[in-house]
């Protein structure tokens, strides 16, 4: 019998996404599973918000989102759970379009929830669990 090789907590970083601005990873991979901390509308190489409109703040969570997974070796395709953080749930409709050009069939689980305030006073916060191939 051959002893399994014990899995161990895997930081994930990549400057294509906003540094931590606390004490947490970027993301944290263990075995084929990959947890991406919340992701604001920060635009990584300048440190400034993505926040014109909805929009553009969706748009950026996504590609810092994105570029996490990328860096984990697998895509938005491959994020199996997804967690929407809204400070208004009026803007539910307006995600589901965003998501639906962004993400393919089949699309992630989700749960989208409306709460009073989030980081640097942005509008949308995402958090992911992904499975990619190790």
């Amino acid at each position: 019998l051959t002893t399994p090789k014990p899995k161990m907590k895997k930081p994930i970083f990549t400057s294509n996404a906003p540094a931590a601005i606390g004490p947490y990873s970027q993301a944290i991979q263990w075995g084929d599973v990959v947890f991406i901390s919340g992701q604001i509308p920060l635009i990584p190489s300048s440190g400034e918000l993505n926040n014109n409109s909805f929009s553009d703040q969706a748009s950026q969570v996504i590609d810092n989102l994105e570029a996490i997974c990328k860096e984990a070796g697998g895509g938005l395709d491959n994020i199996l759970k997804l967690t929407i953080y809204l400070t208004d749930l009026a803007k539910f409709d307006e995600v589901n379009e965003i998501m639906s050009k962004r993400f393919s069939e089949p699309f992630p689980a989700r749960a989208t929830v409306e709460i009073s305030k989030l980081p640097k006073g942005v509008d949308i916060e995402m958090d992911a669990i992904l499975s990619i191939e190790v």
